[in-house]
């Protein structure tokens, strides 16, 4: 004896729903990844654009506290990059102005190459900075390092 049509047709219904679900759950799960990768970035960018580039331009003012909490803040986020963008979503966070380039899955190993002189140009200024001067050069040092992985793994969007 066969199953009824309607039931052959609610089975079918529920697989095709089923594997929908499961489609747009991989695709919210890509987007979290993204989101987190952005995430880590911007923090970054607010320590050191938000914080130490405004200093040294005279934006705001020189504070001691703020630059070494810019700093270890810093210092933390770097530490993460390489974890954090070992998954690739394969897609940008909607609506961001810079994204991952896909080469940073094409090439992990010198992406993550790039990451111990960042970390050492944070180690050699932390502590010797007590002035604007010197967070002028503890910037470009610092920032010369973001560089050199921007060119080739981040993208512009918009």
């Amino acid at each position: 004896m066969s199953a009824s049509p309607e039931k052959y047709q609610m089975k079918r219904t529920i697989i095709v729903v089923g594997t929908l679900l499961l489609g747009a759950g991989a695709v919210v799960a890509q987007q979290e990844v993204a989101v987190q990768q952005d995430n880590l970035m911007r923090s970054q960018a607010k320590s050191m654009y938000g914080v130490i580039l405004k200093m040294t331009k005279g934006e705001i003012p020189y504070n001691q506290k703020a630059v070494d909490e810019a700093l270890t803040s810093l210092e933390a986020d770097v530490a993460k990059i390489a974890k954090t963008f070992e998954v690739n979503p394969k897609q940008d966070v909607v609506n961001a102005t810079y994204g991952a380039s896909q080469k940073v899955w094409q090439n992990k190993a010198d992406f993550d190459s790039k990451i111990p002189p960042v970390q050492k140009a944070i180690a050699d200024v932390k502590g010797k900075i007590h002035n604007v001067a010197t967070l002028k050069a503890a910037y470009t040092s610092i920032n010369d390092r973001c560089t050199d992985c921007h060119e080739t793994y981040r993208v512009k969007l918009k």
